[in-house]
C-alpha cells in the first residue's frame, strides 16, 4: 500500500478514523511527512502523530522496517532546512525475508526524495504434479462408461433395510468405480504449459509439421488451434456468465 500524507497528516487521520478492510498486506510505504527520533537520528523529538502511525501499521500487522543504510530520504533545496527522513517502509511483522530496506540517495535524479527499495526473494520452484485422466471421446472413455453402466446394473439395492446395509452398498459402488477409473485412466503430468483444450489430434498435426517442415502443415496446425481455443474460451466465458448471472 502506497501512502502520501500531507503536512496536516490527512491520510493518517483517515486511516485511523476509517475502517479499512485490507487483508494480507505485506508492505506499506510512502511519504508520511513526519520527522521523529524513532527513525531520524538527526531529529531529537518524538511526536504523538508518530504513535498514531505505529498503531495504524500494527493494525495491518506491519512494523517499521530496519534501515540498512541510515541516510536521509528527503534532501532540502535550501540551507535553512535540514535533510530529513520522512519516507518510510513498514513490512509484515515477523517476516524473516521482508525485514529491511535500503535508501539510494544517489538515485534521486530531479526529485528531492531518495528511492527506497525492498528486496523480495523469489525462489525458483518446480512443482511436479500428476493425475489420472481419461481423455474426452477416447477409447478409454468409452470403456469406462461401459464399465460404470454394468456396475450400476449389477448393483444389489433390494435389501437396503438399514443404514449399515446402505453404507455397504455405497462403499462397494465407490470401490468398483475407482477400480474402473484406475484401469482406464492414464497418468499425466501437469505443468505450467498444460492446456485444457489440447488433445491427441493436435499432437499429431504438430508432429506432422515437425516432420515435413512445410508451411501448409504449420498453417493447418495453427488454424485448428485457433478455432479450438476460441471455442474453448467462449464456452468458459459462457459458463462464468451463467454462474455469476452477469457479463
Amino acid at each position: 500500500m502506497n501512502v502520501y500524507s500531507d503536512s496536516s497528516h490527512s491520510a493518517l487521520k483517515y486511516l485511523k478514523n476509517t475502517e479499512v478492510n485490507i487483508h494480507n498486506l505485506l508492505i506499506m510505504t510512502g511519504d508520511f511527512n513526519i520527522r521523529d527520533s524513532l527513525w531520524d537520528s538527526s531529529f531529537s523529538h518524538h511526536l504523538f502523530i508518530s504513535d498514531n502511525l505505529i498503531i495504524i501499521a500494527d493494525s495491518f500487522n506491519l512494523k517499521l522496517s530496519i534501515l540498512i543504510n541510515p541516510v536521509p530520504t528527503r534532501y532540502s533545496n535550501t540551507d535553512r532546512e535540514s535533510n530529513s527522513v520522512i519516507n518510510l517502509i513498514f513490512l509484515r511483522y515477523g517476516s524473516t525475508e521482508l525485514n529491511n530496506h535500503s535508501i539510494y540517495s544517489n538515485r534521486c535524479l530531479f526529485s528531492n526524495h531518495a528511492p527506497l527499495t525492498v528486496s523480495i526473494p523469489i525462489v525458483e520452484k518446480n512443482v511436479h504434479l500428476s493425475k489420472l485422466l481419461i481423455l474426452k471421446n477416447s477409447e478409454e472413455e468409452v470403456a469406462f462408461v461401459k464399465k460404470v453402466t454394468t456396475i450400476i446394473k449389477n448393483l444389489d439395492t433390494f435389501n437396503l433395510t438399514d443404514c449399515d446395509k446402505l453404507k455397504d452398498v455405497v462403499n462397494l459402488f465407490v470401490s468398483k468405480i475407482e477400480q474402473a477409473w484406475g484401469k482406464n485412466a492414464n497418468q499425466i503430468n501437469i505443468t505450467k504449459h498444460s492446456k485444457k483444450w489440447w488433445n491427441e489430434e493436435y499432437s499429431q498435426f504438430l508432429d506432422r509439421y515437425r516432420t515435413s517442415r512445410e508451411l501448409e502443415d504449420w498453417k493447418s496446425f495453427k488454424k485448428m488451434v485457433k478455432i479450438t481455443k476460441r471455442a474453448f474460451f467462449n464456452l468458459k466465458i459462457q459458463e462464468i456468465a451463467n454462474k455469476s448471472q452477469g457479463p
